[in-house]
């Protein structure tokens, strides 16, 4: 029951629906990253994934991490895994080659970094957070930090963290209070401590490159005081920085993953980019996180539908209603598989993770269309697509991935309940996921509040008249689409609208626009798939298909409603307030 990557459902996504390689070798650092290439990193990264990393995610779940007088110990094999990770060259996959990189698209990245979650969250999670520790040290690190630390980052050969949460400042950054002292030397002294550090202590690598999110003696209260300090395990020689674990958290999951109580006391480390600009610095690693959290969601869902898809192609149990025939070659028709309640609930997931993924790899080409593209006008296209997607696909498909594994557990009935086939482990793992990097009521309000609503929609409207472009108005499937997308213009003119009379209704209704506007997106991204045409998995995709448009696509006129109702009773209120005032 090892999660198995399927490279040829990500090929047809990449190749056929999104024409990512064209689009890739239209910029000028990928134009020898042909097709052929691509396919052969997405096979090679199937295989390691499949065959190395796979096989120690249940010793990683049942042992877990050990904490040791400060020391934390791996669960078995996890060492050696992130070994090999570390000798193939995964972690420099997308960074540049003077860095020790492989210089190639981010979308292959997160493809593996989506494999790579499935087969195995709790020592994904050791690598999980490279990629943005890189980019943030690559755009605000001083020549100094860079030579010191930028390759070793890139390589993996040392881990990084993000060092944000305090005890009483859980997602209210403005009350940080760890504090940095300058040197006389140049550098800092960081005292105080964090919670919920992934990562922060382990023995897969020596050193360990903390990014602190602190506060400097002269700055002002509030989150634009905050600067971000680079504090590492170990000093240059070698030395211990006075960095210490106090203790792992006993988690509902990821027991594969430390979780780690930090404290740090003086510990010497050094401003990364200018005083008071540490969110700045930070976000360029947090907004890279999110985008890797929905993929987390997007692959455990994937763990969670072949668990139990496979789980239903072999139970027997009584015949199914109407004995339909069997569409795995059998004419038996006491497959569960075959009975329409367990149907709905396969098909309905695939549906979810074929145009999750579609939506989730456009962002993964537009981070490289927004950093290499020669036309000035196609970055800003790309850099806005990731600004407003970015919430919503963390928000939506990490939501999907706790509810959608839970119904894939149910197929198992009461034999999910229990370790022995793994999919409860999913469940568990899952969870998280809709809290860390930002909660998803968060990722709701980053979206509607302050993207959407200050710029009276304009931005948000570009985005879906892009997809409205590249329909096909000929084709009744895409016509419904663009329909869709109408609404969803002129809804954010709504809200935007009741805002003025009430400022707190956008905040009642965020998470409401947010699935709205993933769900137009997913019916965007499902007509793309179909028009794209035939493949070998044509029987799976088309009930797929269906089962989008009859169980998962109607959620949009009920949110729909809800967010025009709480308009409307504003409306009426107000209405029925002047005419008191009037009598």
């Amino acid at each position: 029951m090892d999660y198995r990557p399927r490279p040829e459902d990500v090929r047809f996504l990449l190749n056929v629906v999104l024409d990512a390689p064209a689009r890739l070798q239209a910029l000028a650092p990928f134009a020898e990253v042909d097709q052929a290439l691509q396919s052969q990193v997405l096979d090679e990264a199937a295989r390691f994934v499949g065959e190395v990393v796979a096989p120690v995610n249940r010793a990683g779940d049942e042992v877990g991490c050990r904490f040791d007088k400060g020391e934390v110990i791996s669960p078995p094999g996890f060492r050696e895994a992130y070994q090999a990770f570390v000798d193939g060259g995964w972690p420099a996959l997308s960074a540049a080659t003077e860095d020790g990189g492989q210089g190639l698209p981010s979308v292959l990245e997160a493809v593996l970094y989506e494999w790579l979650s499935a087969a195995n969250h709790g020592l994904t999670m050791a690598p999980g957070l490279l990629h943005g520790a890189y980019a943030c040290l690559k755009h605000h690190g001083s020549d100094a930090l860079k030579t010191r630390y930028l390759q070793k980052i890139a390589t993996g050969e040392w881990l990084a963290t993000m060092c944000l949460t305090e005890a009483h400042a859980g997602s209210d950054l403005g009350q940080v209070r760890t504090r940095a002292v300058p040197q006389a030397d140049g550098s800092f002294r960081v005292s105080g401590s964090k919670i919920f550090i992934s990562g922060g202590e382990h023995d897969l690598t020596p050193n360990i490159v903390h990014l602190v999110l602190c506060r400097l003696p002269d700055a002002p209260a509030g989150p634009k005081g905050l600067s971000l300090v680079l504090v590492p395990k170990l000093l240059q020689g070698g030395t211990r920085n006075a960095v210490h674990c106090e203790r792992i958290e006993e988690k509902m999951g990821l027991h594969g993953s430390p979780t780690c109580s930090m404290r740090f006391d003086d510990a010497t480390g050094w401003l990364v980019g200018e005083a008071g600009r540490g969110l700045a610095a930070m976000f360029v690693m947090m907004n890279s996180a999110r985008l890797h959290v929905a993929l987390q969601g997007i692959g455990l869902l994937d763990a969670a539908w072949q668990k139990a898809d496979a789980y239903a192609a072999e139970r027997r149990q009584m015949r199914a209603p109407g004995a339909v025939p069997a569409s795995r070659g059998t004419e038996a028709a006491d497959l569960i598989a075959e009975h329409p309640a367990v149907r709905r609930i396969l098909d309905t997931q695939r549906a979810w993770i074929d145009g999750a993924r579609t939506l989730a790899y456009r962002s993964a080409l537009m981070l490289d269309v927004a950093a290499h593209d020669a036309d000035p006008k196609a970055r800003e296209r790309a850099q806005r697509w990731c600004s407003l997607v970015t919430p919503v696909l963390k928000a939506a498909c990490t939501q999907q991935a706790f509810h959608g594994a839970s119904e894939c557990l149910q197929v198992f009935g009461g034999h999910g309940y229990v370790r022995e086939w793994g999919i409860e482990q999913v469940v568990r793992d899952a969870r998280v996921t809709m809290i860390y990097e930002g909660t998803n009521e968060i990722q709701a309000i980053d979206l509607l509040v302050r993207k959407v609503l200050p710029d009276g929609g304009a931005a948000m409207s570009a985005v879906l008249l892009e997809l409205r472009d590249a329909l096909d108005a000929s084709r009744e499937a895409d016509a419904d689409v663009q329909r869709r997308l109408a609404q969803l213009r002129y809804l954010g003119t709504t809200i935007a609208m009741s805002a003025h009379a009430n400022p707190v209704l956008p905040f009642e209704v965020a998470d409401d626009y947010l699935r709205v506007v993933m769900l137009t997106m997913m019916a965007w991204a499902w007509a793309r798939i179909e028009a794209a045409g035939s493949t070998d998995d044509d029987a799976g995709r088309a009930r797929a298909a269906a089962a989008f448009r009859r169980w998962v696509l109607p959620e949009f006129e009920m949110r729909l409603g809800i967010i025009k109702r709480a308009c409307e009773n504003l409306a009426l209120s107000h209405a029925a307030a002047a005419e008191g005032v009037a009598r």
